[in-house]
């Protein structure tokens, strides 16, 4: 008896390897993918302007990255001591907007340059909602913990974000020829609109990005949220809070990832690499030296023969880690 329902993801026709640069834009269930890929040595650039989950904001930051746009004061907020930008999340705020400029613009043109490069673009929608400045009218992307009563909740239209999305898959074709791009819904539940809500906001992004995949661009879709919803449907794969997946759910979902969009050949490097970046973060007891040694030759020569399999591949922070055990237990062993 089969007590789960699985359904098939087809091959993608077009498959990453790590010749390919990946972006990935949008909620914090792209972190996850991303951040996987990157375990694996793919070169991947993850929310350029941190987690953005609405469509509109999604929009905003690749706009900004396509258009190279330098920020100025112009464009910061703040709220007590803290200075800001309604396009960014929190990790670019600080008390000083010289150093938040300088933190966004640097970040923008690695983002442009990198997006230039790019061989696929993944593009995760989070919620339908929105939250709106009241002052200015704009759509923000994070609310910097600012009093809800400057801000006007709204739920965007599946015509809205069609329009919006119609016009930047333009742009992006037509700006970047060569990127495929993938739609994703995130399977994090927004419970904060209530479990109808949650539902009503992601039926909108539904029928929104089915619309979006119609565009002459051909864009792909990758069913995260139906693998989270139809076939791990049972709360143990889910995180403390009971809305994120779990570590197990992410690696679930990402082992179908990547059958789906990894070539054979680059699954099995991503593999080999993984056990590298992972070796990065592993402890020894303080006297085993000679286990110490022998590990920290064995990741070199596994960075090696993957160097010679992918010369792309940069290993640099990871020969300069296990080179530096080598060379400290020599300088011990020499006092």
């Amino acid at each position: 008896m089969d007590l789960r329902t699985t359904f098939h993801i087809e091959k993608a026709p077009c498959c990453i390897s790590h010749a390919d640069g990946v972006m990935f834009v949008g909620s914090c269930f792209a972190s996850s993918v991303g951040s996987m890929m990157e375990k694996g040595k793919i070169p991947v650039m993850i929310n350029p302007a941190g987690t953005v989950y609405n469509p509109a904001s999604v929009a905003t930051t690749l706009e900004q990255i396509i258009s190279g746009k330098t920020f100025t004061f112009d464009d910061l907020n703040h709220h007590g001591d803290t200075w800001f930008s309604f396009s960014h999340y929190t990790d670019f705020s600080s008390d000083d907007p010289v150093v938040v400029l300088e933190k966004i613009n640097r970040r923008n043109r690695e983002a442009s340059e990198f997006l230039k490069k790019a061989g696929f673009l993944f593009i995760t929608f989070g919620t339908a909602r929105i939250y709106r400045f009241l002052s200015s009218g704009e759509i923000v992307s994070n609310c910097h913990k600012m009093p809800s009563g400057m801000f006007q909740r709204e739920l965007l239209s599946v015509q809205q974000i069609t329009d919006l999305w119609m016009n930047l898959l333009d742009t992006i074709s037509s700006e970047y020829p060569s990127v495929k791009i993938i739609f994703t819904i995130s399977p994090v539940r927004h419970f904060k609109d209530g479990a109808h809500g949650n539902q009503i906001s992601k039926s909108i992004l539904f029928l929104a990005v089915e619309e979006l995949l119609g565009h002459r661009s051909a864009p792909f879709y990758f069913p995260a949220y139906e693998i989270m919803m139809d076939d791990l449907r049972d709360y143990r794969f889910y995180d403390d809070d009971m809305l994120h997946p779990s570590s197990t759910a992410v690696n679930y979902i990402w082992n179908l990832f990547s059958g789906c969009w990894l070539t054979p050949e680059t699954a099995r490097i991503w593999e080999e690499a993984s056990r590298i970046t992972a070796g990065v973060k592993h402890r020894f007891n303080s006297g085993n030296k000679k286990g110490r040694l022998l590990f920290a030759g064995n990741m070199l020569g596994k960075i090696g023969r993957l160097e010679n399999i992918a010369p792309g591949i940069d290993f640099t922070d990871e020969k300069k880690y296990f080179n530096s055990i080598i060379e400290n237990q020599g300088l011990t062993d020499a006092v």
